[in-house]
């Protein structure tokens, strides 16, 4: 087996550790639909994450029960984290998921401390809480459990309809504090959905969950973002976003556009090369001074989608290994 980085931190390293060095278990292959997947058990230390000073994250406290994804996304920002472990960005970071298999067990004897004071939780800023991993681990739903018993307010950003499975908790949770789901909509356009997030659900099975949500009385909406130049920046696409959410009872929190940070950038633009040549050369003007897009291209975009000013903001985490 490979000596991944995680190994030697807890080795008299001057990294915070993230697992036990005895605590990696042999890897396993998924089976049937996941059979492309292998999954990397670990016992975390930690599930309750509190996110640094200077965090865009949207609350101070997060979990994430899984790191890696396999919805495969192009342009996720999350994908340098997976180097934390020794593993790459590229094809480890969508196949190679790290499973925290002692979630629930952890974040019950954390929200048992006198100490936890019952702040906000976010799932789901990071890697998506509902990848196709849940379906068989049901970590999340045993987080959500753990949360909704304690009254601890939470959200969540997945782009998957699989937490309509979760519908039962999600609910009963909502009637005794603040939950809110929301997903992640970067466009409906099926060709450049297929070609940027090759693993995630048909993004249109993303607005029927937001609609079956609604139904229920749960605060849900959708984040549009992130918005790719040239891909899927047409007033027309953006439109076509906006009214199948607002339609479905769901709420736009916002808009952003790509953001490419060291890591990301190099994979993103690697990909761009091969798929459209013309349109990488575009992207290395667009982005030549920054991460970000320019403002005039935020502007821009919020123009095109008739959003307010309430709506703007910048699409960016600042990922911490969890």
């Amino acid at each position: 087996m490979a000596e991944f980085r995680w190994k030697t931190i807890d080795d008299g390293g001057s990294e915070p550790a993230l697992f036990g060095v005895d605590e990696l278990v042999t890897p396993v292959r998924g089976t049937g639909r996941m059979s492309d997947l292998e999954f990397l058990h670990v016992a975390a230390k930690r599930i309750l994450n509190r996110v640094p000073t200077g965090s865009r994250a949207p609350t101070n406290w997060t979990i994430n029960v899984y790191r890696g994804c396999s919805h495969a996304c192009v342009f996720c920002f999350a994908r340098p984290t997976h180097e934390y472990l020794g593993l790459n960005l590229g094809e480890d970071f969508d196949r190679k998921i790290v499973v925290k298999i002692n979630a629930v067990e952890r974040v019950r004897a954390e929200l048992a401390d006198p100490r936890w004071t019952n702040e906000p939780v976010a799932m789901g800023t990071n890697t998506d809480p509902y990848q196709r991993a849940e379906a068989k681990y049901r970590l999340t739903r045993g987080v959500i459990e753990a949360l909704a018993e304690r009254g601890t307010p939470f959200s969540i950003l997945t782009k998957s309809p699989l937490v309509t499975r979760d519908l039962d908790l999600i609910a009963a949770a909502a009637k005794t504090t603040d939950v809110r789901v929301d997903f992640s909509v970067g466009t409906l356009d099926q060709r450049v959905w297929r070609a940027t997030e090759p693993g995630s659900p048909n993004p249109r099975l993303r607005i029927e969950a937001i609609r079956r949500l609604a139904e229920r009385g749960i605060r849900t909406g959708a984040l549009i973002a992130p918005v790719l130049p040239a891909l899927s920046d047409s007033a027309q696409q953006l439109r076509e976003v906006i009214d199948a959410v607002r339609n479905a009872g769901g709420e736009v929190h916002g808009l952003g556009p790509l953001y490419l940070r060291p890591g990301t950038r190099e994979h993103f633009l690697s990909w761009l090369a091969d798929y459209d040549p013309a349109l990488h050369a575009d992207y290395l003007r667009r982005y030549a001074d920054s991460d970000y897009a320019p403002e005039r291209y935020l502007n821009l975009v919020h123009a095109r989608a008739g959003l307010t000013r309430r709506h703007r903001g910048r699409y960016a985490a600042r990922s911490q290994p969890e």
